[in-house]
Parts: structure tokens; sequence; C-alpha cells
């Protein structure tokens, strides 16, 4: 995250859309500004759907800076749900999907641990953990536990990841949505730098 810029900027209606349950809804968009350097910015809209729903997405503006096809093609696609969490309660839960970088977005959703942290930055989600209240873990409780350790990430098992935070905070979602969803392709199209792994 040290190449890139976020910060927040107000809010905008959103009018009728299907939510990531195909509900038609009305809501309100937290707006978030990203932006890299000597890049065109990006933005992202937190969506607070009036259904109850919330959702995450790259947002395309009226107008599209000229951009690589690979980044203008995650525009207003695969949205991030967030969700109320069984496995911690009072706390909400974003699921651990990664880009896969190429012309059209797909998404991988199981990984090692050590495979995920790979591709998202070690470093990046650990300090991102280091938060109050924020845990990554299985997504889905199984019936062998399994401990996702960023100190230690397993590279033996292939789940889905999520990350849990506190209801009240807002912009830890953003960052773990612009480490998974964004990032693989700004790397990918040379906008970002490739992580340096040890």
């Amino acid at each position: 995250m040290d190449q890139l810029t976020l910060r927040r900027d107000g809010t905008t209606p959103k009018d009728y859309a299907a939510t990531c349950s195909g509900v038609r809804s009305r809501g309100v968009a937290g707006v978030w500004r990203v932006q890299v350097a000597s890049r065109p910015g990006l933005t992202i809209h937190d969506t607070r759907w009036e259904n109850g729903e919330r959702d995450l997405v790259l947002y395309q503006p009226a107008v599209v800076p000229e951009m690589p096809a690979p980044l203008s093609n995650l525009h207003n696609r695969r949205r991030a749900g967030i969700q109320e969490s069984e496995l911690y309660d009072g706390e909400l839960r974003i699921m651990g999907w990664v880009a896969v970088p190429g012309d059209r977005p797909s998404f991988k959703k199981t990984f090692t641990t050590a495979d995920f942290a790979d591709l998202c930055g070690l470093d990046d989600l650990r300090e991102l953990t280091d938060r109050p209240g924020v845990v990554l873990d299985v997504a889905f409780e199984r019936p062998d536990p399994l401990l996702i350790d960023l100190d230690e990430p397993q590279d033996t098992d292939s789940v889905q990841h999520a990350l849990f935070f506190p209801q009240d905070d807002d912009e830890t979602p953003v960052v773990f949505f612009l480490l998974s969803r964004v990032a693989p392709t700004l790397r990918h199209i040379g906008w970002l730098p490739d992580l340096v792994r040890s």
C-alpha cells in the first residue's frame, strides 16, 4: 500500500440498481478515491443499500480516462459483498477472492494461506490484521479447524479466506478490496511494482 493513496471523499446517492443478491434497491455509496503516482485516479464505492445489503465495487465514472483493458474491465464488475459474520459475533465479513489478471475480470476463491498472502502482499495483510478487531480466517466453519496464521502461513490446505472486521470500521474493507481485487491488476499492467517476496 506504500505506492497508493486512499482517501474518503464523501457520499453519493445510488438510484435503483440490482444488489449482489439480485434485488433492486436504492442506496448511498461512501466514495473512496485511490491515487497511484502519475496515473489516473480510481474510485471505489462502498454502497449501503436500503434493503440492508452492502458491497464494494471499482466504480466506473461517466468519462473513463484512458487505461489498459484489464483495469478498465474491472469497473462496475465483480462486487465484493459485505455481510454479517456467523463466525465472529457482531463483526462483518468480506470474502478474500483475488482478481486474476487478464483482459476480462475473473476471480479465484480458494488458496492456501501462503498463496493468498503471496498474491495480496504478506506485509500489507499483517498490517491490516494488526488493526483492532480485524482477523483473517477461513470464510466458513470447517469440521477440522484450520489455523490461519500470517506469521507462519500454511501451504497445504486450499480454503476460502475472509476478513472479519468491526461494524464501525469503514476503511478496513476498502483496503482489503484494494489488496485483493484491484492491486493484482495494477501490478499486472505495470501501474504498481511487483511484490517483493522473501
